[in-house]
Parts: structure tokens; sequence; C-alpha cells
């Protein structure tokens, strides 16, 4: 059966964009994850993911302003940074990515009374979380936004991985943060950071793809 070229292209371009619609399904999946591990478990206690989350809890602290508004606001210097070095896709991406985690965090912060429980457990949860949802979407070429893009600017030029340049970048924060809210701060800090750096890393590394969306979306 011989295919004109108009009905090729037309094949092409509904391909091109069903693959675009699931990036970003699996872009808000990740996204959700990691504001829900922000918003129900580290939030809480104070606890820092990264260096961007760590300014809103002081933003926060200070004047009472929402985390994830915070989060969302912090984000657009740095997005015109990925926006010249990244490139239009990763920046619109990472734009798209940190809208949905603010608007998970903003949504999710009223019922952390529900969830939010044993400081450690919360921890570990809360790192797990992050860490999962950071990995995916540094595995589909996007960012978490926040010191995340320059940690993702770093993996792209650098030999570090994704969560050793993240773990790099975000330690003066915790440590100011610390400084100004409570010294055990640090410490948590950076136990989150041990934990959702090798979280992110293990899913980076991991065949995670399109082929799981196909799997529940209709005519696959």
């Amino acid at each position: 059966m011989i295919i004109s070229n108009s009905a090729r292209n037309t094949l092409e371009r509904n391909a091109h964009l069903s693959n675009l619609l699931k990036t970003y399904l699996v872009l808000m999946i990740g996204a959700a994850i990691q504001g829900t591990g922000m918003a129900l478990f580290l939030f809480p206690h104070a606890i820092p993911s990264g260096g961007a989350a760590g300014i809103a809890i002081l933003v926060e602290y200070w004047i009472s302003i929402s985390h994830g508004w915070s989060l969302w606001l912090l984000n657009i210097p740095l997005l015109i940074v990925s926006l010249s070095l990244l490139g239009l896709s990763t920046a619109i991406r990472t734009i798209y990515s940190v809208t949905v985690t603010s608007f998970v965090v903003i949504l999710l912060e009223s019922f952390h009374h529900l969830f939010a429980g044993q400081l450690l457990l919360d921890l570990v949860l809360g790192s797990l979380l992050f860490g999962t949802g950071v990995g995916i979407l540094f595995k589909n070429k996007a960012s978490s936004g926040g010191m995340a893009i320059i940690a993702h600017v770093i993996a792209t030029y650098s030999r570090f991985s994704p969560g050793q340049a993240m773990l790099i970048v975000n330690s003066s924060i915790f440590i100011i943060t610390g400084f100004v809210i409570d010294w055990k701060i640090i410490i948590l800090a950076f136990i989150a950071q041990l934990i959702g750096t090798r979280v992110i890393d293990f899913v980076f590394k991991r065949p995670f793809s399109l082929k799981l969306v196909k799997k529940v979306l209709p005519g696959h």
C-alpha cells in the first residue's frame, strides 16, 4: 500500500503529538509525586528538600507566604537561565513541572496534619517521594525547578550525576536555613538530600519511559 506524502506527514504529526501528550503526562506525574512529598511530609517539619525549598521555608517563616507560591515565584529568574542554557523545550517542560509541583503543594498544605506524624518516618517518606518525582522529571528532560535547574545544567555539561549536582548546590542554603530557624534542620536536610539524591539517580538510570504510559492510555 502506497501512502502519499500528505498522509505520511499527517501520521508523523499525530505520532509526535501523541508522544508529546504522553511526555507531559509523565511530567505531571513526576511533579505531583514531588509536590506530595514536600507538602505532606517535609514542609510540616520545615525540612527543605532542596535549595529553593529552603528559601521558601525562610520566606514562609519571615512573611507567611505559602510554600507553593514562594516556590513558583522563586523559579522565575532561574527559569530564564534554563531558557538560555538548556533550550526552549527543557525550559517549557520545567515551567510546566514547577507549576504542577507548586499547585500540588498549595493544594495539599492544608491537609498535612492528616499525614504528618513521626519526624523520622516523614523524613524518609518525603525524601523517597521527592527523589522519585525529581528522577522522573530529569529522565524526561525537565527540571524540578529551583536549584535543580542549576543542577540540571551542571549534570548536562559535566560528569556529575543529577543527584550529585543537587547535593553540591543545595548545601549552603541548608546551612543558612538551619542557622535562622533551627540547627537541627541542617542535619535533617542533609539526610533528606542523601536519600533523595540516591533515589533520583536510581530512577534516572532505570528504564522508566513512555511505555508505562502507553499501558494506561486507550488505543495501545
